[in-house]
């Protein structure tokens, strides 16, 4: 073998140890995007922090809808906790026929995601999204949303530009979540009339006396009056370069009450983090977090359970 060749042949080994140590160190790197929505937020949170005591490096990062599909699609994040389905449609579909998204497995069923209103307001005559219209002073032709973005504003900006349901000359007002709530409970105080985005599970269906209209459709927030499917999403290929992780995603099935419950301690206690009131849930419901570990390792192959069951006493 001549001297060059070798050289060549030493530099190409090299080249390949540290080309495999540095896929082998980002083999633990697992990349999470979230919205600004508590129900994403508190099942990303946990999740986070579940891979982080199984030896991963677990990370997450707060985007708006589209931004997160462009992220997973552009390799710059890996999962995506929640992909509300009929409605995220539109934005996310590209992404899946594109092949550089894939959606993976089922996280939430049963979930609830339309217009609604004040229960006083329903029981007034506003139960139908075709009942909107007729009421356009009493709403003073407003509809509240969330982030800009969104995808539920997305379905109302439709049902507007379409005049949908006679919406033509109606406005959306798009706020974060937090604010469009406190807006409707300001309204609620004096019964005035006002139409929102809600969605289940949430604190606002505890706390707030109110009612999801009727008469979505295929275009809007889906056929069966805004009943939804949450879907996991991942960047496409990331369950063949981390297999365990794509095991716990694919148990990760979380209860709706979990939520529910999760966010109520959150209303209750404004100090308390999103992470801690989903673990005080688990705490109290340990079947849930073994389920989840059911075939998961730690990420250097010892089995998981143990090391989740010591976390959740600390």
């Amino acid at each position: 073998m001549g001297k060059k060749f070798r050289v060549l042949a030493m530099a190409m080994v090299m080249f390949c140890m540290v080309g495999f140590a540095g896929n082998a160190f980002a083999s633990k790197d697992v990349r999470f995007v979230y919205v600004p929505w508590t129900c994403v937020t508190v099942k990303t949170e946990v999740a986070t922090h579940l891979l982080n005591a199984l030896g991963y490096n677990a990370s997450s990062m707060l985007l708006s809808v589209p931004i997160a599909y462009q992220a997973m699609a552009s390799d710059q994040a890996d999962i995506f906790l929640g992909n509300w389905m009929p409605t995220m449609q539109s934005i996310a579909e590209p992404h899946f026929e594109s092949g550089r998204v894939q959606q993976f497995s089922v996280i939430m069923d049963g979930a609830k995601y339309t217009l609604a209103v004040p229960t006083y307001a329903y029981e007034a005559g506003l139960r139908d999204f075709s009942d909107i219209a007729k009421y356009a002073d009493k709403l003073e032709g407003k509809i509240y949303g969330i982030e800009e973005g969104n995808d539920g504003n997305e379905v109302i900006e439709l049902m507007i530009n379409e005049n949908m349901f006679n919406l033509g000359d109606f406005e959306l007002v798009p706020s974060s979540e937090t604010a469009m709530l406190t807006q409707v409970q300001n309204f609620a105080r004096n019964e005035n009339w006002i139409v929102f985005l809600g969605w289940s599970p949430h604190w606002m269906n505890k706390i707030i006396d109110m009612s999801y209209l009727t008469g979505s459709d295929e275009q809007t927030f889906g056929e069966n009056d805004g009943t939804a499917t949450v879907y996991i999403n991942i960047r496409t290929g990331f369950d063949q370069q981390q297999p365990n992780v794509a095991t716990f995603l694919n148990n990760y099935l979380v209860p709706i009450e979990m939520v529910n419950d999760a966010m109520n301690m959150l209303h209750q206690d404004s100090s308390m983090a999103e992470l801690d009131a989903g673990m005080a849930w688990l705490r109290k419901n340990p079947e849930v977090y073994r389920g989840w570990m059911d075939g998961v390792t730690t990420a250097d192959g010892r089995p998981a359970l143990p090391v989740i069951e010591a976390l959740m006493v600390q």
